[in-house]
C-alpha cells in the first residue's frame, strides 16, 4: 500500500509540464531559469523514485508530463513569435528533444546501476 502511495505521489509530482514551463519562461522572460528548475526538480524526483524503487513512476510521469506540455505547446502554435523563437527547432521538436534526453540518461543510469549490483552480488 505504501509503494502504491509513493508511485502516485511521484507520478503526480512528475505530471507538472516542466518542458512547457521552461519554454514559456524562456520565451516570455528570456530567462534560462526554467530549464534549470526542470533539470533540478526532475532529477530530485527521479532520485527519490529510484531510491524507493518506484522506477515505473518516472516513466509514466514523464509520459504524462510530455502529453500535458504537448497540449499547452499546441495551444501556443497560433502565436507567430512563439513559433519562430526556438529556431532552428520548432517548439514541438524542442519538446521531444528536451523530454526524451533525460529518459535516455535515466535509462542508462538504471542499467549501469543494475549491472554494478549484479556484478557485486553474482
Amino acid at each position: 500500500m505504501i509503494k502504491l502511495g509513493f508511485n502516485l505521489l511521484f507520478i503526480c509530482l512528475y505530471c507538472f509540464p516542466f518542458v512547457y514551463f521552461s519554454m514559456y519562461q524562456d520565451f516570455s522572460n528570456g530567462s534560462m531559469i526554467g530549464y534549470l528548475l526542470m533539470v533540478i526538480s526532475t532529477s530530485i524526483i527521479a532520485f527519490f523514485a529510484k531510491y524507493t524503487k518506484n522506477t515505473i513512476a518516472i516513466i509514466l510521469g514523464n509520459i504524462i508530463s510530455m502529453d500535458i506540455s504537448f497540449y499547452f505547446i499546441t495551444k501556443m502554435q497560433g502565436n507567430e513569435p512563439w513559433a519562430g523563437y526556438f529556431k532552428p527547432l520548432t517548439p514541438l521538436h524542442l519538446l521531444i528533444t528536451t523530454n526524451t534526453t533525460p529518459l535516455t540518461h535515466i535509462g542508462q543510469l538504471f542499467k549501469y546501476h543494475t549491472s554494478i549490483y549484479c556484478y557485486a552480488t553474482c
